[in-house]
């Protein structure tokens, strides 16, 4: 498995401590942020697209299952709830959460919730069939399907539970999510760059990182697509080098 981007949200310090320690022990874990807020927390995810949260409940500004309400289905993570009240625990089920820790709690069952939360990042990084990547995506229209080859797409945008597919002067909808549609495609040819956006590494032709504003994603036909700092560094693993 590739590394696991994890991200701490608890409004107390000791108790982001605790899980660092805790998950300093793991090669598998990156620590990419740590949060003492709600607000916090919403901004890091947005920014970060970290693969795990482990996220505390009760912040002073506002609790877990709000910051999880403002978070795009597409670019949830998987979510370990660390919380000291257990009258939460079917709510938490209820948005899927992969675990559900009660504090105090062992090293023991520490472990088991982050080995659940891995059995869940395998299973959402696709099926393990060997099935190959699409080189084809079926394009509903009026009356008839189209076949639009993988090596037109320039780009593809999230929209919610729909895609838009950039193609030359063409833009086609369809109903699929972008996280799933990205377990789809070649990783080698594809890249996440952005939580709403995938490229086709062929079609890029700059990345441009202002010291004021967003980076961006620049394609040969002028086009400019959002990069994330998460998109930025999945960019820099395809390409062996910094940008």
């Amino acid at each position: 498995m590739a590394e696991i981007r994890t991200l701490i949200a608890d409004d107390e310090p000791t108790a982001r401590r605790s899980v660092r320690l805790l998950l300093d022990r793991d090669p598998a874990i990156r620590i990419v942020g740590e949060c003492g807020s709600g607000a916090e927390a919403v901004a890091a995810i947005q920014e970060l697209e970290p693969d795990l949260l482990f996220l505390d409940i009760q912040m002073a500004d506002r609790d877990g299952f709000a910051v999880l309400s403002q978070i795009p289905a597409d670019t949830m993570p998987v979510v370990i709830f660390v919380t000291a009240f257990d009258e939460y625990a079917l709510r938490a089920f209820d948005v899927d959460a992969a675990d559900y820790l009660l504090k105090p709690f062992t090293d023991e069952r520490f472990h088991a919730a982050v080995e659940r939360a891995k059995e869940r990042l395998d299973r959402l990084a696709g099926p393990d069939s060997g099935a190959p990547f699409l080189e084809r995506i079926a394009v509903p229209g009026s009356g008839a399907v189209r076949l639009l080859p993988v090596d037109a797409i320039q780009w593809i945008e999230a929209r919610g539970d729909y895609v838009r597919i950039h193609s030359g002067d063409r833009m086609d909808v369809i109903r699929e999510p972008i996280s799933r549609l990205e377990t789809r495609l070649d990783p080698r040819r594809f890249v996440r760059v952005h939580r709403s956006a995938i490229v086709n590494l062929i079609c890029v032709k700059e990345v441009r990182t202002p010291t004021f504003g967003a980076a961006v994603a620049v394609l040969h036909n002028g086009q400019r697509c959002p990069l994330s700092r998460a998109g930025r560094q999945r960019l820099e693993r395809v390409l062996g080098q910094p940008i």
